[in-house]
């Protein structure tokens, strides 16, 4: 009686153990295994496209003096020096002017130039002495030729015309001294009243002083 008790519990326990044994073989093939979670990395975002300044910031943008520099040195139109066939406007002024006869029958007071380029005459001061008495006479510039001195930078005008040729020649005026002219011909109008409007009033005579 007792063996066969030992028996039935060890068969029931046997039972049992086959019954758990499949279940945990179920657990431990369906279950994952826990993994450390995953560790996202977030990337630099990437920096945004430069916008272009606009058209009033371009304008106000100052030009650097090495901007100025490269656009003027660019430019072929700018003379650099001066050229062996250009005469300064200041080596014309006060040069004495000679006839064919190697004498001086004046000096340059001026150059008149033309608005599109070029010297149109060339005012000679003529008679007088120390500039009492003088006359200027437009020459007109292709009756001037220029010679330049041998070793200097000098030059020699002479003319075509002679002291007597020029001395009879008509005066130059420039347009100022027409102007000035002109509103000195002009009769002065004396007939204009006060601000008022109103007339001024004669002048009373002097009343006589009383005799004693």
């Amino acid at each position: 009686m007792k063996e066969r008790l030992i028996s039935s519990v060890a068969a029931g326990a046997l039972l049992v153990g086959v019954a758990v044994a499949p279940m945990s073989f179920a657990q431990e093939t369906t279950t994952p295994p826990a993994t450390a979670p995953e560790t996202q990395t977030m990337e630099p975002a990437a920096p945004a496209p430069a916008t272009p300044p606009a058209a009033d910031e371009q304008a106000q943008t100052p030009v650097t003096a090495d901007t100025t520099t490269d656009m003027a040195a660019g430019d072929a139109s700018y003379l650099t020096e001066q050229a062996e066939n250009q005469v300064s406007a200041n080596t014309y002024i006060g040069q004495s002017v000679y006839n064919a006869s190697d004498e001086s029958i004046g000096e340059i007071n001026d150059l008149i130039m033309e608005k599109e380029g070029g010297i149109a005459a060339a005012v000679v001061g003529v008679g007088g002495f120390l500039g009492i008495g003088e006359k200027n006479v437009a020459v007109p510039f292709e009756k001037i030729t220029v010679a330049d001195q041998p070793d200097s930078d000098e030059i020699k005008l002479t003319t075509t015309e002679t002291a007597e040729s020029l001395k009879a020649a008509p005066e130059f005026k420039t347009k100022s001294q027409v102007m000035a002219e002109r509103n000195a011909d002009q009769p002065v109008d004396t007939s204009t009243t006060s601000a008022t409007g109103t007339t001024p009033a004669p002048a009373q005579p002097a009343e006589p002083a009383p005799q004693q």
